[in-house]
């Protein structure tokens, strides 16, 4: 299959995208609002709440926005290089557990993002007033795979 009909069938296919497709892909998050599926040999991740991916996203915007200054960025315009934005994704989501779980030990992975992520935005209100400090430690200390 050609890439561009690969792309444009994707598109097509997974209208509402999970903005945390790659953490949930990479094995280290799970969302009960996710929707997995196969197309031409690779793995997509829908989401099954419009309103659930409306929140994913305004927080992984966000994430990638205060990750500027610790990812060496100057500016961020979308999605980022692979390895940059699996360290946003998990290393800010393991934070976040962390964060509204502080009696739990940091764990390896997320058990379900949409929880983590509504949670969240009920205790702090808008993601603007998110405490940011800690998401940027975990995403800093997120180490991905090993090289093989």
């Amino acid at each position: 299959m050609e890439e561009d009909e690969f792309r444009s069938t994707y598109y097509k296919l997974n209208t509402t995208r999970c903005p945390f497709e790659k953490a949930l892909n990479a094995r280290r998050c799970d969302c009960t609002q996710s929707q997995r599926f196969l197309l031409a040999g690779r793995d997509g991740v829908g989401c099954q709440s419009k309103d659930s991916q409306v929140n994913c996203l305004e927080l992984l915007t966000q994430m990638r926005s205060k990750a500027q200054f610790v990812l060496h960025l100057t500016k961020v315009e979308g999605p980022l290089p692979h390895n940059k934005e699996i360290r946003v994704q998990v290393g800010g989501l393991l934070g976040l557990q962390c964060l509204l779980n502080p009696d739990r030990e940091m764990e390896k992975s997320v058990d379900d993002v949409n929880h983590i992520v509504s949670e969240a935005s009920e205790r702090f209100g808008s993601f603007d007033n998110f405490p940011y400090e800690p998401l940027l430690k975990s995403m800093l200390a997120f180490e991905g795979r090993k090289k093989r």
